[in-house]
C-alpha cells in the first residue's frame, strides 16, 4: 500500500479514536517513562498524532510546546477541533521537512506504516531532528529481521513494515543516539516500544 492509501484507510476509521471504546491510557505510561529522560521541555512533536489528543494532552501537561503531524485528512480535522490552539501538520513524514529540532518526538504506532524501503531513511531523519539530549519514543514490531505485511485487523486494509531489532538499534547508534529503553509492552504480542536519546 502507498502512504496515500494508508491515509484513506485512516480517514475511514478516524472517529474510532474519539469514542469511549478507545483506551485513552494507551501509550501514556510509556510516554511518561520517555519524558523522564528529557532534559529540556520545550518543543515536542507527535508523529501520527491521530484524533484522540491523548499524547498532545500529556505533552502539554508537561510544559511542552506540542505539535502534531498526521497523513490522514480526517484525523487532522478532528485533532484541530480538539486542540484549536495547537499547530498540526497534515503531511507524510516521509517527505515532511523538519524546520526545527525537538526535545521530544513521539511516533507511537505510526511509522511502522511506512514502506519498508523508507524506514531507515525516515527513522534517521527523525533521530537527527532531536535536540542535544532530546528523546524519541516510537513503536515497531519485535522481530529480529525486516518484514512487511498487510492486513485488515482494524477494518480497512493497513500496511506495516519493520526493520527488526538489530537494524533498529544500529540506526539509533549511527545517529548519535543511545537506546534508553526497549520493551515488549504487550507480550506475547510483538508490540515493541523504544526510547532513544540523542547524545
Amino acid at each position: 500500500m502507498t502512504p496515500d492509501e494508508i491515509a484513506k484507510s485512516y480517514d475511514r476509521i478516524a472517529e474510532q479514536w474519539n469514542g469511549d471504546d478507545f483506551p485513552q491510557t494507551n501509550g501514556i505510561e510509556q510516554h511518561e517513562r520517555a519524558i523522564a529522560f528529557v532534559r529540556e521541555r520545550k518543543n515536542a512533536l507527535d508523529i501520527g498524532c491521530g484524533s484522540s489528543g491523548r499524547i498532545i494532552d500529556l505533552l502539554l501537561s508537561h510544559g511542552f510546546d506540542a505539535e502534531g503531524l498526521d497523513i490522514s485528512t480526517r484525523m487532522i480535522e478532528l485533532a484541530r477541533k480538539r486542540h484549536p490552539g495547537t499547530v498540526f501538520h497534515h503531511a507524510d513524514i516521509s517527505h515532511w521537512e523538519f524546520a526545527k529540532q525537538y526535545d521530544l518526538i513521539s511516533a507511537w504506532d505510526s511509522i511502522w506504516h511506512l514502506p519498508l524501503a523508507d524506514q531507515e531513511r525516515v527513522l534517521s531523519r527523525i533521530l537527527g531532528s532531536l535536540s542535544k539530549g532530546g528523546v524519541c519514543i516510537f513503536t515497531t514490531g519485535g522481530l529480529d529481521a525486516p518484514e512487511e505485511k498487510t492486513d485488515s485487523a482494524m477494518g480497512p486494509p493497513m500496511y506495516y513494515s519493520v526493520l527488526g531489532i538489530p537494524k533498529t538499534l544500529q540506526i539509533i547508534a549511527d545517529n548519535q543516539c543511545v537506546c534508553r529503553h526497549l520493551e515488549y509492552d504487550q507480550y506475547p504480542e510483538l508490540h515493541l516500544y523504544v526510547i532513544a536519546q540523542r547524545l
